[in-house]
């Protein structure tokens, strides 16, 4: 039996094994992220009120997670190549909207404005916490779900 051609960029083997848990551990993920955001923001907020947007630095656990999060939703692809994509398109929407609104934490901090929600990125996370659940918690709806559809 030949390879497949990703067996030699992705252990195939090892992420079917974990393919089970890997939607449950994708939700997780997505709330440590939001966690993270969370405490991003009051990190940025901190930072502002020490000084202008030169003295503010990304959140480093925050963008950890994201890029955790953006690696987990590229495995989910493998596995299930149709929730994958959807999950990826979504969480790399997330994460733009991490960047431009870091961006824009620092313009207020550089014009002594008051530090706003990240509203873009808070509604993207709602899409990706929606969208890991609806992947990860189906089997709670499927029975009502299979007898209408």
């Amino acid at each position: 039996m030949l390879p497949s051609p990703l067996e030699f960029l992705v252990p195939l083997g090892a992420l079917e094994s974990v393919a089970e848990v890997l939607p449950f551990v994708i939700l997780a993920v997505v709330f440590v992220n939001l966690a993270t955001r969370l405490l991003a923001q009051r990190s940025y907020v901190r930072q502002a009120d020490e000084g202008d947007d030169e003295s503010m630095s990304r959140y480093l656990p925050h963008e950890i997670v994201s890029f955790l999060l953006i690696v987990l939703s590229f495995a989910f692809m493998i596995v299930e190549p149709h929730g994958g994509m959807v999950l990826s398109v979504l969480v790399l929407g997330m994460v733009v909207a991490d960047f431009f609104e870091y961006e824009a934490r620092r313009v207020e901090a550089r014009n002594d404005m008051e530090m706003d929600r990240p509203n873009s990125a808070l509604a993207a996370s709602a899409l990706v916490v929606a969208y890991a659940g609806y992947q990860s918690l189906f089997f709670v709806v499927a029975p009502v779900w299979n007898a209408i559809v």
